[in-house]
């Protein structure tokens, strides 16, 4: 089956986690993505958390698809190797500091010059312009500097993180955006590219939904405020008798109503005062009791029953073990299994989103380091006699060993 991004040519140059994964995003649709990593071990996140065999297993779904070509971006014959891809290519994702690749003759101004169709992708903390923009900047800067940091956990202790790298993952998103709209306005008005140019902080910053216009017209600094939704009731986590959690979003007027008479409390979904959620916020502690001694009197299956019966959106909040037995998840095919090398088999996240037609797709497991070396450099012209000039110099590395896994 066709997939959407076919005939487009990415090439990857970044590590870790806001870069590899807009062109994971760009290659689970079809683009052919060519990751150059460093023959000196490769991006660090193949040695990242839980191993198989020496291999991050967070590598297998974060380098899916693409093709591992193991060159030294230090060295000037590898800088060459890198503007020769670029002249071919569609799109360019980095995520080094400003002025790294500038130094390295392979920035905005040398490989757009050779294509002026290009589109480059530009991941980092603070942008490519600014006062910050030299400063050293991961996603955990990102995500505090953006404002998300500072809402989350409870008001009497210290903001708390997320569990995964989301102000990486955000950016991430957005570049990935923000390459199809250049892609799009390449198509549509003359061929020329551009640069997309995407900051952590700011990513971040996006969502931060009405912070700042709150902030503009009334001075209002929303702090942390726990497990609850701010200004928006009910919509919080309750425990339950049988000490689990389940989070409710109540706060639309005609679910309150039909929630407060499925716990048994007619009075306030009668209530004239709590009709709208403005009335309702003035009194958000009166109805988180209310419900939290309803639930606290029931056990989560109970509950769930009740609200589901009532058509009020809840939930029990998930770990890892409940998301693989749960039957949405399998029925929506977001479990995808792959044997693995040496034996053994592997689940990984499924695509987002899903296409009607032309749905995205696994090819293979994120590869050995410079598995598609040799078959990139020569599609590019490089003969087998310059390719081993290169490896005995170390610029490149052309492993030998089993392919990707599918």
């Amino acid at each position: 089956m066709k997939r959407p991004l076919e005939g487009v040519r990415v090439i990857e140059l970044g590590t870790l986690i806001a870069g590899p994964f807009c062109s994971r995003i760009l290659g689970e649709f079809g683009a052919e993505v060519i990751k150059i990593e460093s023959p000196d071990g490769g991006d660090p996140l193949r040695s990242w958390r839980k191993l198989h065999e020496g291999t991050s297993l967070w590598w297998l779904a974060q380098a899916r698809n693409k093709k591992s070509v193991a060159i030294d971006l230090k060295a000037s014959a590898g800088q060459a190797l890198v503007r020769k891809l670029a002249r071919e290519a569609d799109i360019v994702v980095e995520n080094f500091r400003p002025g790294t690749l500038e130094r390295w003759g392979i920035g905005w101004e040398h490989l757009s010059a050779d294509n002026p169709g290009l589109v480059m992708v530009r991941l980092s903390g603070y942008g490519q312009t600014g006062p910050y923009k030299d400063r050293p900047g991961f996603g955990a800067i990102g995500e505090a500097m953006g404002g998300l940091r500072f809402l989350s956990g409870y008001p009497d202790r210290a903001p708390v993180r997320v569990g995964v790298s989301i102000g990486d993952s955000i950016a991430a998103l957005f570049g990935a955006i923000g390459a199809l709209a250049a892609l799009r306005e390449r198509e549509v008005n003359g061929g020329r590219g551009q640069i997309v140019d995407v900051a952590l902080y700011e990513a971040v910053f996006a969502m931060m939904e009405s912070l700042l216009p709150e902030y503009d017209m009334y001075g209002f600094v929303r702090t942390r405020t726990g497990a609850s939704l701010p200004g928006i009731v009910p919509s919080n986590t309750y425990t339950t008798r049988d000490g689990k959690y389940v989070v409710i979003g109540a706060n639309n007027d005609s679910i309150f109503k039909r929630m407060m008479r499925a716990i048994g409390r007619p009075d306030l979904a009668d209530d004239p005062q709590l009709a709208h959620n403005d009335g309702r916020t003035a009194r958000t502690e009166e109805i988180d009791a209310t419900i939290g001694a309803w639930t606290g009197a029931n056990d989560l299956d109970e509950v769930l029953r009740v609200l589901e019966a009532a058509e009020v959106p809840a939930g029990k909040i998930y770990d890892i073990a409940d998301i693989v037995a749960d039957p949405q998840y399998a029925a929506r095919a977001m479990f995808e299994q792959f044997a693995l090398a040496g034996g053994g088999s592997v689940k990984l996240p499924g695509i987002v989103p899903k296409l009607s037609e032309t749905p995205g797709s696994t090819q293979w497991l994120g590869p050995a380091l410079g598995a598609h070396t040799a078959e990139v450099l020569s599609g590019l012209g490089v003969s087998e006699a310059e390719q081993r000039e290169l490896e005995a110099a170390g610029v490149i590395a052309r492993p030998r060993g089993a392919p990707p896994v599918t």
